[in-house]
């Protein structure tokens, strides 16, 4: 009975939520995307010509934020030509995610060499420090179990997964935005991202519930 209640107590907040709402009216596949949004407003993550890549990306919110967001900012510059991002979207999952324009999808696991050579090709041109990744975006979470150490140490895996990645991919001026939990853990992954980030920012923007312990982790700058 209290698990009913559970399930139809979430259903009811999910109908009557705003950002829900918002996202089914401007064709967005999840409210997430407004969690991206705000941060991108508030810090300047993305900018035109970007190469951009969603780690665990599916059903691909985020992807269709930065890819609306690198078409806005390219036809303010004047640099969009319709039907082609002067930018690179690449999106990663190990579960299937509906094609978004313009974005390329790989399925599989990102730390399989197989799924990396895909990634590789995908990158525009070369350069000298070899790394060619201006942000790094992962929505991630692990299915909770509700035993908070275990959880805590999923999250904190996936964490360090991105982090690895990144460290692999970034420019030298890049960025690494992920979700995690407050909670046991916590500190642990903001002391891994200040080793490898000059500047490391904790963000809880609005469209993240106020009862829910998610937050955004930034690293900006790598050392």
């Amino acid at each position: 009975m209290a698990k009913n209640k559970f399930n139809k107590d979430w259903l009811q907040d999910h109908l009557s939520d705003p950002y829900v709402k918002r996202a089914q009216r401007e064709g967005f596949r999840a409210r997430a995307a407004y969690k991206l949004l705000e941060i991108d407003e508030q810090d300047h993550l993305i900018r035109p010509g970007m190469v951009i890549v969603d780690l665990g990306s599916a059903p691909g919110s985020w992807c269709q934020y930065a890819r609306q967001r690198l078409i806005e900012l390219e036809k303010k510059q004047g640099i969009h030509t319709e039907g082609r991002l002067s930018g690179t979207i690449v999106a990663i999952d190990m579960l299937p995610m509906e094609p978004v324009q313009d974005v390329h999808f790989l399925i599989g696991d990102f730390r399989e060499d197989q799924v990396l050579l895909e990634f590789e090709k995908l990158l525009p041109g070369t350069n000298s420090e070899g790394n060619r990744v201006d942000l790094v975006l992962s929505d991630m979470a692990p299915n909770l179990s509700g035993v908070s150490t275990a959880d805590s140490a999923r999250m904190g895996h996936l964490a360090e997964l991105a982090l690895d990645f990144s460290v692999k991919h970034l420019k030298k001026d890049g960025a690494l935005l992920i979700k995690c939990f407050h909670g046991s853990g916590y500190s642990q992954i903001v002391e891994s991202f200040k080793k490898v980030f000059k500047q490391v920012t904790p963000r809880k923007p609005k469209a993240s519930r106020d009862r829910s312990s998610e937050t955004f982790l930034l690293g900006r700058f790598l050392k």
